[in-house]
């Protein structure tokens, strides 16, 4: 259900200042959920990556190439998967963020939207220290989507070098066919069925009795 922000404010009429206190303490929740996730994906993908090495530095293994797909399917599916969790991370983040922006005003006044910037150079010599040490406006979730996308890419061109030679015209080969239908099929399965729930939530709720006798 929409609603408009005269029903927001409404809503926490005279509870501005716990609401924005729970919005601010979530945020700070959700940004620390941000990095342990990246730190849980990260153990995952290099312990892959690790064994893919392992493996091609090997010089006598059996299914070198079958295990190659495979694990070249466990980094892409990872990789994948910490894309997914990082842009849904950054929603809550943003949700919570929103919250503040709409009810700091009355509590503390536009703190939160009020952003501080350092003066503009005023000569060469500040102008270069500026460039090669001042602050820029990079969004640190905003680059960290990014390093996971090009991982996302390696582990394809890793996926494409086990494989070998594909084509038409040559038999498929189902135990690299397999793995590799199953780890597309999750990774839209991350971005379809894996979506949070927009809907109306209803409950169906029971309840025992307990008495002693």
């Amino acid at each position: 259900m929409k609603i408009t922000q005269d029903t927001y404010k409404k809503n926490f009429s005279g509870k501005e200042e716990k609401a924005l206190q729970f919005a601010l303490d979530t945020r700070k929740f959700e940004i620390e959920l941000y990095w342990k996730r990246a730190t849980y994906f990260w153990t995952f993908i290099g312990a892959t990556l690790a064994g893919y090495l392992v493996i091609q530095a090997a010089k006598e293994f059996a299914d070198k190439e079958y295990f190659s797909v495979i694990l070249g399917c466990l980094g892409f599916l990872f990789s994948f998967a910490w894309h997914c969790v990082n842009r849904g991370s950054k929603q809550w983040q943003e949700n919570w963020e929103n919250h503040v922006d709409l009810l700091e005003n009355s509590v503390v006044g536009p703190l939160y939207k009020t952003v501080l910037r350092r003066r503009p150079a005023k000569n060469f010599k500040e102008g270069v220290v500026n460039f090669v040490t001042g602050p820029l406006p990079i969004s640190v979730s905003g680059v960290n989507q990014i390093i996971s996308l090009y991982v996302v890419a390696l582990w394809l061109l890793i996926i494409k070098r086990s494989v070998g030679v594909v084509g038409f015209d040559l038999p498929v080969r189902w135990e690299f066919a397999v793995p590799i239908i199953a780890t597309i099929t999750a990774c839209l399965a991350f971005v379809s069925v894996g979506r949070t729930f927009k809907g109306s939530h209803e409950h169906a709720a029971t309840q025992r009795e307990s008495e002693i006798v």
